[in-house]
């Protein structure tokens, strides 16, 4: 092709578009823990947004109603289970350096500044001197790395839930953008609604669940504590409750694995030191596990992950692997990896191998099982397989994407 031929105008807007999408992928590259961890938050309040759509008809309303109500509580309550886990930390020596004694605030200092009527009584003018103010001075440049890093902490947290807003608000409108912008026979819808399936699946069903059972089992535990015998407490409780949490993502036996070798063993040493109760505390303390940290969050949750098709050993990988492999955000950002890669060879993959033009009744996600897309033949296909007396017809490529904020079974 001579050069002639070559439209510069049209080259040099393509040339804009690369260097835009370039600069869009490292702003995202460089906050990829706080927009992966901000669409596990969209995924985990999507379908409290939708009961809650269902009073409040204003989708900008409703998801700030959804936000406030379930993720800074639960965020709060989160914060709190890390607290105590920390504080159970620092009774054990697991990492006993001495930092919160380093702290400039002692304790008489905090019960003065939280009393106005002490507040009301200081002399405060014999801290306006050039000693008390250079030596404000040195705090404040030495806390200035706190401040920077409790700022920034807060500005990672509004982006996240600024992502969680606009996508309950808005999901639905950029669904159908990429739709009409992009499709090709049907093939981004399929493929986006079984990719949204398998992260609704996971988020909400998989790490939501994870992250409650955590929380509960912290909390559950270490009241506990407080009414327990004398010598048959619950050992590190906040730990246990915390490790249980995570235990839940394994398939089947989940906490188990953790409450029951620590029931056995709180059992075993109630005998053994002849603990006054210690048999009766052992048997709330499995039942409490059972009921309240196991069994509730489950049948709670546990709607939401049935039907899923990924492979149960290829998330637990993605589970491990994520971490080490990524960091804290790993959890969340390979398994959104796993269900890109999955869809694509089942419902991509086969087609363009074929090189045939990518038909929506190979693809139709209301047809796909767990072990891949299956064929719907038309009227005319001579393959046609008849049971029940007729043939289905294709699905057609003006299908529609569900309704904004719709939240797809």
């Amino acid at each position: 092709m001579a050069l002639s031929d070559v439209d510069w105008s049209r080259t040099a807007w393509w040339g804009i578009g690369a260097v835009l999408g370039a600069a869009l992928t490292f702003v995202v590259y460089s906050f990829v823990g706080t927009f992966v961890f901000g669409v596990f938050i969209y995924y985990a309040t999507r379908p409290v947004y939708n009961r809650i759509r269902k009073r409040i008809p204003q989708p900008s309303v409703a998801a700030a109603v959804a936000i406030f109500a379930m993720v800074l509580p639960a965020l709060l309550l989160a914060g709190y289970a890390l607290l105590i886990v920390a504080n159970q930390i620092r009774e054990l020596d697991i990492a006993g350096n001495g930092y919160l004694e380093q702290l400039p605030f002692t304790q008489d200092t905090l019960d003065m500044l939280t009393d106005p009527s002490q507040v009301a009584a200081i002399d405060w003018q014999q801290y306006v001197t050039l000693e008390t103010i250079g030596g404000a001075l040195n705090s404040l440049a030495q806390a200035a790395d706190t401040v920077a890093f409790v700022g920034t902490g807060a500005v990672h947290l509004f982006v996240m839930l600024a992502i969680a807003f606009y996508l309950l608000r808005d999901g639905g409108r950029l669904g159908r953008y990429l739709v009409r912008f992009t499709d090709q026979a049907g093939i981004v819808d399929a493929y986006g609604l079984a990719v949204d399936r398998d992260l609704k699946s996971i988020f909400f069903g998989n790490i939501l669940n994870a992250i409650v059972t955590g929380t509960i089992g912290v909390i559950v535990y270490s009241v506990l504590n407080v009414f327990a015998p004398e010598g048959g407490a619950i050992p590190a409780a906040a730990l246990v409750g915390l490790i249980a949490g995570v235990a839940s993502l394994i398939p089947i036996v989940g906490m188990k694995l953790v409450y029951v070798p620590v029931t056995a063993f709180m059992a075993v040493r109630a005998v053994a030191n002849d603990v006054t109760g210690g048999l009766a505390f052992v048997g709330v303390f499995a039942l409490a596990s059972l009921v309240v940290v196991d069994t509730i969050p489950d049948l709670v949750l546990r709607p939401y992950v049935s039907g899923r098709s990924l492979h149960v050993g290829a998330v637990m990988l993605a589970y491990t692997l994520g971490p080490l492999l990524f960091g804290w955000y790993g959890i969340f950002l390979m398994p959104i990896l796993l269900v890109l890669v999955v869809h694509f060879v089942r419902i991509v993959l086969p087609e363009l191998l074929a090189g045939e033009p990518l038909r929506p009744y190979a693809v139709d996600p209301t047809h796909l099982t767990a072990e891949g897309p299956s064929v719907v033949p038309t009227k005319s296909d001579p393959a046609a397989v008849e049971d029940g007396g007729g043939t289905e017809e294709a699905p057609s490529r003006d299908r529609q994407p569900p309704a904004e904020g719709s939240d797809e079974e």
